[in-house]
């Protein structure tokens, strides 16, 4: 039974030892490039990257973040590395950010395309209301005989009191459709 103990605690230490040896092996550098990309390493990078680009170096600790609770206002440390990478983000490369940019300008000139042809469509309906209702009123004016035919299909000549009712109707039509016309 003595054996057992001493086979087991040795393999035991071999594997604790091989873990240390592991994880030495496979220590990391990340920094960001100048070009805003991570790049990950067994060596350290290049001597023009600044400290401030430096992200993890070899046997470092994860670093510690503090997130705020919005609800409680109160301060909890965090150190995940997710928050910890979301902390340490760089920014875009500039030449996103221009893209960007960019796209943000063409949809917005589309945006305005769309608004300006739209209204310029309204506007010709608006002409063609004006000008129909123009010529009906005229029409209404001339004290001929008119006659309209209601839903059942049915012809009725129009009275004095729907002549008015007409006239009315066409001058609201007149003042909402031209006024921008003229």
């Amino acid at each position: 039974m003595n054996a057992a103990i001493r086979t087991s605690t040795t393999k035991s230490l071999i594997a604790a030892g091989l873990l240390c040896i592991a994880s030495s092996s496979m220590a990391q550098w990340q920094w960001l490039d100048r070009s805003g990309r991570k790049v990950f390493s067994d060596r350290p990078p290049p001597a023009d990257i600044s400290e401030k680009n430096i992200i993890k170096r070899p046997g470092a600790a994860a670093p510690v973040t503090v997130i705020n609770d919005t609800e409680t206002g109160a301060a909890a440390p965090n150190e995940s590395s997710l928050a910890a990478s979301h902390a340490s983000a760089p920014q875009p490369p500039a030449s996103a950010q221009k893209e960007k940019a960019a796209a943000e300008l063409k949809k917005q000139q589309e945006e305005a395309a769309r608004r300006k042809a739209e209204d310029e469509k309204m506007a010709k309906l608006r002409a063609e209301n004006c000008q129909r209702a123009k010529t009906a009123l005229a029409t209404l004016k001339t004290g001929v005989r008119l006659s309209t035919v209601d839903a059942k299909g049915e012809r009725s000549i129009m009275d004095d009191k729907a002549r008015a009712a007409e006239e009315k109707r066409l001058n609201e039509a007149i003042t909402t459709n031209c006024s921008a016309n003229q």
